[in-house]
């Protein structure tokens, strides 16, 4: 097993130290923290596996800090570091997402085989999340892309075009308009369709981080480093690399880039020797690069290379004929194996959310569907399994009182509450609303659960 990254958050020097004596002599690269915010720096600039937290620290509460980190690291697992009087907390911690917990100074033989457990699901979800990613490149073609409307088959057209050729294609448009599934089916419908598909989000990483993930590095190239390492871009090597949010990327990072597209090479972090690759790059932002390049934030060699193949995703309100085809896939992919008794949408409902802007576009409609049928008990979605703040968008003329309003979205709370078993991390989660706001509304409402 690959040695982990672990991050001590604890605000006891003693107890710090301690734990990271133990951590290292079994050859865990440790990093540490005494409080939450900086424990955030670390994340962000560290490929952290596993983080040993405590449910007091001096600038927030552990336990809170468990939802910010699940989040936004999904790979991260955490376990957290009590005291006998604080287990009720770390019970709620397990709830919020943790792994485990243990108690300080008495549970020093869990510690361990804790921490390998932990370390074992990790790399079980990477490795389940990479071949999820290649299965869908695999499987992914224009056809499963839904919609008739004029500008989603241009969109479609355009990619078709591109996609026997190994030209780079830089794919605009907005969050949610279905940019990898894009990626996807030109990987899927190219002549490297039997090799891998990779894909990053640039902007879920700091600049040394992103560096690392992209281009690999060998052992000893910075504190961590405890052996050499593979880059996406030499993992992808005869197939395809999707690099989304493109325009988040630093500009030295983008240098390098450029050499891979042009000379097909580049130097891994801490190296001297160049590593040749043979690899495709399909691109994507929703962001004006022209304006970025005006800016000094792009370079504007790096577009021209990129756009060779440009392809703009437009919006969910751009083809409104789309969304009941678009709902209609969605719900019957959704009640396959589960709300099974849901059998369609009534046309109040699907006149509903064609009147929608959807500025989240296809990945909001999604999400809305599978809240609608969360909470629908009837054989179809109604507009009342709406949620709230859809259930009265584009009204004009009625006048809504904000007794009505409060009375909806309890029930709907209620209902999705009742779905988790309590679970409010969950429920949150699917009424897209952080969970302090849960709790204020849980309390406002007088919801008992």
């Amino acid at each position: 097993m690959d040695i982990a990254n672990v991050l001590l958050v604890e605000d006891e020097t003693d107890v710090r130290q301690l734990l990271k004596r133990v951590l290292s002599l079994e050859g865990f690269t440790v990093f540490e923290a005494a409080g939450c915010k900086a424990a955030q720096k670390i994340l962000q600039h560290e490929n952290i596996d596993l983080v040993l937290c405590d449910v007091k620290l001096p600038d927030g509460s552990g336990v809170e800090f468990i939802t910010q980190v699940k989040a936004t690291y999904a790979y991260v697992e955490i376990i957290m570091l009590t005291a006998y009087g604080n287990i009720p907390d770390s019970v709620q911690a397990i709830k919020n997402g943790a792994f485990d917990y243990i108690t300080k100074a008495n549970d020093n033989d869990r510690i361990l085989p804790l921490l390998y457990r932990a370390l074992e699901k990790v790399k079980l979800e990477k490795r389940v999340h990479q071949l999820e990613q290649l299965a869908a490149a695999r499987y992914a073609n224009f056809d499963s892309i839904i919609g008739n409307s004029v500008l989603i088959t241009e969109a479609k057209s355009l990619a078709r075009l591109a996609a026997p050729t190994d030209a780079p294609v830089l794919l605009l448009g907005e969050t949610g308009t279905g940019k990898e599934i894009f990626a996807q089916a030109i990987h899927s419908a190219s002549k490297r369709n039997t090799k891998t598909f990779l894909g990053l989000n640039c902007s879920a990483f700091g600049k040394e981080l992103l560096e690392s993930e992209l281009f690999g590095h060998k052992a000893g190239a910075f504190t961590g480093a405890i052996k050499d390492k593979k880059g996406l871009i030499e993992e992808a090597d005869g197939g395809t690399l999707f690099l989304d949010e493109i325009g988040e990327m630093p500009l030295d990072l983008q240098a390098k880039l450029l050499r891979v597209l042009e000379n097909s090479e580049f130097i891994k972090v801490g190296d001297t020797r160049l590593t040749r690759v043979n690899i495709r790059i399909v691109a994507a932002t929703n962001r004006n690069l022209k304006q970025d390049i005006k800016a000094g934030k792009f370079r504007e060699d790096l577009f021209y290379r990129l756009n060779l193949v440009t392809i703009n995703l437009p919006p969910l309100r751009e083809r409104q004929a789309d969304i009941p085809l678009l709902a209609g896939y969605f719900i019957e992919k959704l009640t396959r194996d589960a709300y099974q008794h849901v059998k369609g949408m009534t046309p109040a409902f699907v006149e509903k959310i064609g009147q929608y802007d959807w500025r989240g576009n296809i990945r909001e409609l999604k999400n809305v569907l599978e809240r609608s049928l969360i909470v629908c008990a009837t054989r179809q979605l109604s507009i009342e399994h709406l949620p709230v703040e859809l259930q009265y968008a584009s009204l004009q003329s009625k006048t809504i009182s904000a007794f009505d309003l409060a009375s909806v979205e309890r029930l709907h709370i209620q209902r999705v509450l009742q779905y988790t078993k309590g679970n409010k991390v969950q429920t949150a989660k699917l009424l897209n609303i952080g969970t302090a706001t849960l709790y204020r509304k849980i309390e406002e409402y007088k919801i008992e659960l």
